[in-house]
């Protein structure tokens, strides 16, 4: 190789394969990484009660009016006490008294429960979880014979829901580096190779955790919660891994047609790099999306992973290229490609026959494809969302049964009952919220600094309809009170609803603009671009529609999260559309020597087992997410493996390549296809070798 002929263009690929410097390139990115890991933590940051809560809304408002009360630090626990047969004897109510730690004893009418409540002193989640499990083993020890306990309430569910949590990232990261391990050892069946791409980004996983959380620490706009680095790690495992299946995929396709596995690298990485170059840089655009909802969760989660891909996607064009020619070619074995063997593009794959069988009737295939993702899609209209606390677990915590114990023997909003915070006349306040049809009892609980809490106890199950409109009129009836907001399940749970509607009608046509224009700029075509998008469009819609009945008739969900419509649309249109640039990069540049129709099948021949592999294991890792017993996280991984096996295995193998075969050149209008110049990567290239 002669590096004093490099272009401007590929110099780049010439450098970090290299002879003299590719040993340089791999070393120092790990080194510095290796020092960063060693020497800075994971940021930190105190939790606030409003982190997960719609800015600007009212329920917010309450919480942010509630955290200047005395009590701020602090929630509150319901413990309810059953008698296992009958009812609860005098001296069993006695022992009661003294558990509920002098708070006042309230018993059923049916003489079967009683429950007390007590507050909960605690800064942060894991300090209201610890005091939770001190609770109960306390309540299990001195309970009286014959009676059952258990701890419900706020303080209750927020024990529960962080209990989730406990060790969940490093759960979430062993279960998806073991997949990713997995499936790259059976997708090149080499006991040896796998071993560099899953290094490398894991590194790059580990570096985007430490640099995603320090980043947020110092942005007040964004916060972030248990699950963000979690997701963060399934993406950045996911696409790492989608781009290193791609690269190497080339890399060892070009080992058959030189002899210096620098050179086979340098080509493969410059005829790469367009491709997850405008990959990674639509999902870093999209997530960057999310920094426009009104959930602050929500923004951290976008700009974490958007770090996160911008790092993975370094990592893989850099480092990763650099480190495989190291090695000689026996990192292959026992598949060692050998120069002079036939290239995957000219042999008579299975891909080479499913793209001749597509050939023949283009047209037809294209109808067929569109009427399955149409019938696919019926079920999204029959999408209900919005998750009671009961429904947002998939094994039922003692909160949440306790909750429904409760619900038996007493008003069923009892454990969760809407909080009115004001600075009006509290006693106002009390009198209008016990006039609205639907409150059992209204009474203040805490005063102090002219800011009152008032405790409204709702007839209705929470998370019901009904509850839901015992809110908007208890909102109504206190319009005309000054500074006086409504918070509690049911209300945040309403906002919350709200919340992510406004979210989807600005960020979904915000992604979709954005990534019809990377597909613009990268394709420089008007018709391609917007076939794409579409495609992508019904792989989303269809994904959503056919999890919809997987989640009633199989898992016997009740309804879907707020927010999995919203990441999911994010998560399938930016990271599916990136098998779609995949496949049409490499069609444009066999197009430019063999015409539109054979460019078309020599580019399904060339990537239609590396996608697939890139598919199902991107599909793999976000099914990763059901390892959590968090029913949104499950759905969220649902959706996603659907969409993107319906993408890798449909979209991209039978509809994309019917598209183009039909439209023939006009698919790229109005760009032309030169046929004389072979394609710009080779031009580039053939003046640095």
């Amino acid at each position: 190789m002669s590096e004093t002929r490099v272009s401007g263009a590929a110099r780049p690929a010439v450098l970090i394969t290299a002879r003299r410097t590719a040993w340089l390139v791999a070393l120092l990115p790990i080194l510095l990484a290796g020092a960063v890991l060693g020497m800075v933590a994971e940021g930190e940051r105190d939790a606030s009660p409003v982190d997960s809560m719609p800015v600007g809304f009212d329920s917010t408002a309450a919480v942010e009016l509630q955290s200047q009360l005395p009590a701020e630090d602090g929630s509150v626990a319901i413990v309810l006490w059953t008698a296992e047969s009958g009812e609860l004897s005098k001296d069993q109510l006695a022992a009661l008294g003294q558990q509920a730690q002098g708070g006042p004893l309230v018993v059923a009418e049916d003489g079967t429960a009683a429950y007390g409540v007590v507050p909960v002193q605690a800064a942060d989640a894991s300090e209201n979880a610890d005091q939770v499990e001190k609770l109960r083993d306390r309540l299990a020890a001195e309970v009286p014979d014959g009676v059952e306990v258990a701890v419900t309430g706020p303080a209750g569910i927020q024990a529960d829901i962080a209990a989730v949590f406990d060790g969940a990232n490093l759960r979430l990261l062993t279960v998806t580096a073991s997949v990713v391990a997995i499936l790259l050892i059976v997708t090149y069946r080499s006991p040896v190779l796998w071993l560099v791409p899953l290094t490398v980004v894991a590194i790059a996983d580990r570096l985007s955790a430490i640099v995603a959380t320090q980043v947020l620490e110092r942005i007040d706009y964004v916060s972030w919660d248990e699950s963000t680095v979690g997701i963060l790690s399934v993406l950045v495992f996911g696409a790492g891994t989608n781009y290193a299946l791609l690269l190497i995929s080339r890399y060892r396709d070009e080992l058959r047609t030189h002899a210096s596995r620098n050179d086979a690298m340098a080509r493969a990485l410059t005829r790469t790099a367009e491709a997850v170059f405008a990959s990674s840089s639509t999902v870093f655009l999209g997530l960057l999306t999310l920094l426009l909802s009104v959930f602050p969760n929500t923004r951290g989660l976008g700009l974490a992973c958007a770090i996160g891909v911008l790092i993975a996607a370094t990592f893989v064009m850099v480092v990763l290229p650099a480190a495989l020619v190291l090695f000689g070619r026996w990192i292959f074995w026992p598949r060692v490609p050998h120069e002079g063997e036939t290239a995957l593009v000219e042999g008579q794959s299975f891909w080479r026959r499913v793209g001749d069988a597509v050939a023949r009737r283009p047209v037809a295939f294209v109808a067929g494809t569109v009427v399955l993702l149409a019938v696919m899609s019926i079920g999204l209209f029959r999408i209900e969302t919005g998750l009671s606390p009961a429904d947002q677990f998939l094994e039922t915590p003692e909160a949440i049964t306790a909750s429904q114990r409760l619900a038996e023997s007493f008003p069923a909003g009892t454990t969760d009952p809407l909080l009115v915070v004001t600075r009006a006349d509290p006693e106002a306040v009390t009198s209008a919220v016990e006039q609205v049809d639907g409150i059992v009892s209204a009474q203040v609980t805490t005063q102090a600094d002219g800011i009152a809490q008032l405790d409204a106890v709702l007839e209705s199950e929470p998370g019901s309809e009904e509850a839901a409109a015992t809110v908007v009129a208890v909102r109504d009836a206190l319009a005309d009170f000054d500074d006086t907001h409504v918070a509690g399940g049911d209300a945040e749970a309403l906002d919350e609803r709200d919340a992510s509607v406004r979210d989807r009608w600005v960020i979904l046509p915000l992604i979709l603009v954005l990534v019809l224009g990377a597909l613009f700029v990268l394709l420089r075509s008007v018709v391609a671009p917007l076939l794409l998008v579409l495609a992508v469009l019904g792989t989303y819609v269809a994904a959503m529609g056919v999890s919809w009945w997987v989640f009633v008739g199989v898992f016997d969900f009740a309804a879907m999260d707020v927010g999995v419509p919203l990441l999911a649309f994010l998560f399938l249109v930016a990271l599916g559309v990136d098998y779609s640039i995949f496949l049409v990069t490499r069609a444009r540049e066999e197009a430019a020597e063999h015409g539109t129709r054979d460019g078309m099948l020599r580019a399904l021949t060339a990537t239609g087992g590396v996608i697939t592999s890139a598919g199902i294991l991107l599909a793999a890792v976000f099914a990763v997410l059901g390892v959590l017993p968090l029913v949104v996280l499950a759905q969220l991984g649902a959706i996603i493996f659907v969409g993107v096996l319906l993408d890798t295995l449909v979209v991209r193998t039978v509809l994309i390549p019917a598209l183009g075969l039909t439209l023939g050149d006009a698919f790229w209008w109005p760009r032309k296809v030169d046929r004389r110049t072979g394609s710009d990567a080779d031009a580039r290239l053939a003046s640095t070798l």
